[in-house]
């Protein structure tokens, strides 16, 4: 999907009944990934089509957070992670293939790597060690 496509041909503006919400709100909601990292791996969307997170207004990035805490207490009680990784892509240079605001809530496991040092540094993986 490309940056110009309008907000009907979106994905996340119009989720079909398959989507699998977890939980809603006035101007977010929460699904759980198609192609997911790890189980439980989350989306927080919010309703209004928009590419860029900084594009959004106060009041829809405050209901994007308060989602992704409401989330990571679902996934607490569903399948108990040791950990999480958050993350969003902005623009295409750094990864965003749906350009349509979403943050990944990633449960994370003891050992589901080898090392995890890092985190979401290893986004660029020869830039993730602090030495």
């Amino acid at each position: 999907m490309g940056k110009n496509d309008s907000d009907y041909n979106c994905p996340f503006c119009n989720p079909g009944p398959g989507a699998g919400i977890i939980t809603a709100s006035e101007l977010a909601f929460a699904i759980y990934d198609s192609y997911p990292v790890n189980k439980g791996h989350a989306l927080i969307i919010p309703r209004r089509h928009c590419a860029d997170y900084f594009d959004l207004s106060a009041p829809e990035q405050a209901a994007c957070w308060d989602m992704v805490s409401a989330v990571r207490e679902i996934l607490q009680n569903t399948v108990a992670p040791d950990g999480f990784n958050i993350g969003i892509n902005i623009g295409q240079a750094a990864g965003q293939t749906i350009f349509h605001v979403h943050i990944h809530l990633i449960p994370r496991f003891s050992g589901d790597m080898a090392d995890p040092e890092g985190g979401v540094r290893g986004v660029i993986p020869e830039r993730r060690r602090y030495f």
